[in-house]
C-alpha cells in the first residue's frame, strides 16, 4: 500500500475553507501518491476507502459537468458501475447515493455499447437526446450533491486514518 501523508496544518487550513477544499486535499494527495492519476496498475496500491473517494471525485466532476452520459462516454462507466463503489457508499451511510448509482448501473449495462463509442462532438451532444433516462439521475445528483459531498467529507473526517497518515 502506498502511504499517503498529509500535514495536519494543511488539513486544518483546507477544512477552514470548506468541505470541497477538505476533500480536494485528500483527493489530490491520494492521486499524487500513485503518480497523479488512478489506473488499473496503481489501483492495487490504494485501499478501498481511498479508491472510493477517488471514484466519488470522478462521479462528482463528470456528472456536474455533463451528467451520467458524459461520465460513461468518457470511459468511467466501468470504474463506477462494475466495481463495488455503490456498495461501499452504502457502507459509508450514503444509501440514497448508493441507490442512484445502482439505478445508473442498470442503464449503463443497457446502453454502454452505444455510449462508449467514439463519436464527433455533434454525435456526442445527440446522445443526451437519445438517452433521456439519465436525466432523472442527473437531476437527482445535482439536487443532492451538496448534501452527499458533506456526508463524504464527514466520513473522511471520522475515518481520517483510512485515507492518509497525518503528519503533525
Amino acid at each position: 500500500m502506498k502511504e499517503v501523508v498529509i500535514r495536519e496544518t494543511d488539513i486544518v487550513s483546507a477544512a477552514n475553507e470548506g468541505m470541497d477544499s477538505f476533500l480536494s486535499l485528500f483527493v489530490k494527495s491520494i492521486k499524487d501518491s500513485v503518480g497523479g492519476e488512478l489506473n488499473a496498475e496503481n489501483m492495487v496500491e490504494l485501499n478501498v476507502n481511498q479508491i472510493t473517494l477517488l471514484a466519488y471525485d470522478i462521479l462528482h466532476e463528470e456528472v456536474m459537468d455533463g451528467g451520467f452520459v458524459q461520465l460513461i462516454h468518457n470511459g468511467y462507466g466501468g470504474f463506477i458501475f462494475q466495481n463495488p463503489f455503490a456498495k461501499v457508499l452504502k457502507l459509508w451511510g450514503l444509501r440514497d447515493l448508493s441507490k442512484l448509482v445502482y439505478s445508473g448501473r442498470a442503464l449503463y449495462f443497457e446502453h454502454k455499447d452505444e455510449l462508449e463509442k467514439d463519436c464527433t462532438d455533434e454525435e456526442f451532444m445527440a446522445l443526451f437526446e437519445r438517452f433521456p433516462a439519465f436525466d432523472d439521475l442527473d437531476d437527482d445528483f445535482v439536487e443532492h450533491e451538496e448534501e452527499w459531498t458533506e456526508q463524504i467529507a464527514m466520513y473522511v473526517d471520522e475515518h481520517i486514518n483510512d485515507f492518509a497518515k497525518i503528519e503533525r
